[in-house]
Parts: C-alpha cells; sequence; structure tokens
C-alpha cells in the first residue's frame, strides 16, 4: 500500500523542461508529465511494513494466517459463530469484516458486488540494491486514458501504478513475466524513469486489478453493522484508488470503531455493544461517501480518451479551474485521543 497525490501543474509552469518554485514538468503532443510539491505531506507505506508493526504490537499467536472464512451464522442472542474451510468453527462475541473487496461478510450482511470503475491498475514494488535517483515526492504522467506514477517508499524501494481504460476486468494473469510485458508496452515510448521501475519490480509484488467501488447511499445500502457484526475498509467502502485513500479511510475505521467499542467494554457496558457499532457506522458514513464519489470523478476526468476533451482537461480544467487545496482537503482527518495500548482487550 502506498499513499498517492494527484499532481496537477502549478502556477507559472510552461511547455518544456523547466525547474524553479515548486513544480517541474515536460509537455509534448502525447503525454504529459508532472512533479509537483504540495503543502500537504505525502508519507507512502510499504503494506507489509504497515501490517507488521500493527502485528508486533499484539499479544503472541493473537493472529491465524490462512484461515478463510467459508460460512457466517448468528450463533443464540449476543454470539455470532464462523466456519472456515479447513472446517474450524469459532464462536465470537463480536465480528469485525474487514475481509477485503470480496467480502464474504459483507455479502452475507445484504451488500451486492462492488461495481467496475472501467479502469484496471498495474502495480508493483521496484528495488534499487545501490539506491534510487528519485526526489521524495510523487511523479505522475498521464495521456488519453492512460496514466502512470511513482513514488519513492525507501532510499531503495520505489512504489508505481499504471492505470488504464478497459470495457472488461478481462481474465486473471498471475505470471509476472506476462504482467511486467504487457505493463511496459503500454507506456513503452515514455519517459524511461517509468520504464526502469518496472524493469526493477520484485516478481511477487507486481500485480494487475480492477479498480471497483461502492457506493454507500444512506437508505438504499444496508447498515453498515448487523448485532455485533460490524464492517470496516474495503469490505464495507471499496473505492477506486485516485485518492490515495482507501487504506486511509480503513485505519480511520480503526481508530472511531476502536474508540467506540472502548467506550462500551471500558465501562463494563458489554450490552451497548451493538449501539457503539451503529454509532460508528453513523460517525462514518459522512466521511466515506463523498471520498468514494470524489475517487470515482476524479478517475473518471483522468481516464478520458477524447483528444479534444483532454486539451480542455489539460489546457482549462486543471491548470484554471482546480484549485489543489479545496481538491486535497479529503487527506484531512482529525479525531480526539483515543484510548492507548491495553485500555480495551477483547476475547472471542
Amino acid at each position: 500500500m502506498a499513499s498517492a497525490v494527484i499532481s496537477f501543474k502549478s502556477k507559472g509552469c510552461r511547455s518544456g523542461w523547466r525547474r524553479g518554485g515548486n513544480c517541474a514538468h515536460s509537455v509534448s503532443k502525447r503525454r504529459r508529465k508532472e512533479t509537483v510539491k504540495f503543502s500537504q505531506e505525502v508519507r507512502a507505506v510499504e503494506r507489509k511494513l504497515l501490517l507488521e508493526s500493527f502485528m508486533d504490537q499484539l499479544p503472541p499467536d493473537t493472529v491465524r494466517f490462512s484461515s478463510r472464512l467459508a460460512a457466517i451464522r448468528r450463533n443464540g442472542s449476543n454470539g455470532v459463530q464462523l466456519e472456515l474451510e479447513d472446517g474450524m468453527r469459532i464462536s465470537s462475541k463480536i465480528v469485525i469484516g474487514c475481509d477485503g473487496v470480496r467480502s464474504l461478510v459483507a455479502r452475507w450482511m445484504g451488500y451486492p458486488e462492488a461495481r467496475y470503475s472501467g479502469h484496471c491498475a498495474f502495480r508493483g514494488l521496484a528495488i534499487y540494491a545501490d539506491g534510487h535517483p528519485f526526489e521524495p515526492k510523487v511523479h505522475y504522467i498521464y495521456w488519453k486514458g492512460l496514466r502512470a506514477g511513482y513514488v519513492p517508499l525507501s532510499p531503495s524501494k520505489v512504489y508505481w501504478f499504471i492505470c488504464f481504460n478497459s470495457p472488461s476486468p478481462g481474465p486473471k494473469i498471475s505470471d509476472p513475466s506476462l504482467l511486467k510485458k504487457e505493463a511496459r508496452d503500454m507506456v513503452k515510448s515514455w519517459p524511461s524513469e517509468i520504464l526502469d521501475v518496472i524493469d526493477k519490480t520484485l516478481d511477487e509484488t507486481i500485480s494487475k486489478t480492477p479498480l471497483v467501488d461502492r457506493w454507500l447511499w444512506p437508505g438504499f445500502r444496508p447498515s453498515g453493522s448487523s448485532g455485533r457484526v460490524v464492517l470496516a475498509g474495503d469490505a464495507w467502502h471499496p473505492m477506486t484508488s485516485n485518492l490515495g485513500q482507501g487504506a486511509c479511510c480503513a485505519l480511520e475505521d480503526a481508530v472511531i470503531l476502536s474508540s467506540k467499542l472502548a467506550g462500551a467494554l471500558g465501562r463494563g457496558e458489554e450490552g451497548n455493544v451493538e449501539h457503539a457499532l451503529e454509532e460508528y457506522t453513523q460517525e462514518r458514513w459522512p466521511r466515506i461517501i463523498p471520498l468514494t464519489i470524489r475517487a470515482n470523478i476524479v478517475g473518471s476526468l483522468l481516464q478520458w480518451e477524447n483528444p479534444v476533451v483532454c486539451a480542455v482537461r489539460d489546457n482549462i480544467v486543471i491548470p484554471k479551474l482546480v484549485r489543489l487545496g479545496p481538491l486535497l482537503e479529503h487527506t484531512n482527518f482529525e479525531c480526539e485521543l483515543r484510548p492507548g495500548k491495553g485500555d480495551l482487550i477483547s476475547s472471542a
């Protein structure tokens, strides 16, 4: 996972290579490349390291791997029973369904499959053993119906993506060599930096996935909680990656949800758990809906293919109508001080 921010042209930059002030970009008839510094701080985080840092804070053997959920059912008035594919059954007092875009828990709660946006993305992690040459900021390139970007994660690691239009997600490809070739062929005439990043990508990190979302209109979707079962992250509100906020919103979910549960369980009010879960979903709705819609709209804007429309976008919409401050306000998230480690202890 890497946090990403869309880069637009900064005021005062002209065609051709030019460095000065807060921008450096090149413009040609075929494609546009831009690097823009923002007042907001951008930090790209490797998903593996993020998950490991969280897991290090848990007691040993808390996390059970390779445990795919097969079925979920209620067990009495306050219990839930989970059945795993290996036949193991787990009785739980609270279930937090954060099992991704294809969540079985969300399906059980009545949610439809996430909707395909019409775009797919290649993603990968490049390794530069002797260090990469890139500045610590987002580098963004876009063209008609095709865009790419890369951002350093560390002195030796660079996250990259290529987003492209496709009428359907297409067949699933797992062979890394085929994925690399397909990604490289799409941008073979682009700047050498993006090609070099693809070439240095670890096989196990490259992927090709459809971009999907689910708009959570109040009254037209099920609640985010049902009894003592609740959803979080992509299982509840999948959104396209155009704002780089999917995983960030999942972390926000965790902050709010843990606070609500701590309030109920910390006071010994186990009977109020369902109410706490409802409060969590109600608090998150106003935050999630605008972000999901905005991500979809931004993706549509950047994936236009018509040359005339792209010219209007590149020369009028982006430089004259778009303002970075309002556009990036979605990255702001504030919450009061939450309970520290050890304040909330729960068991299945």
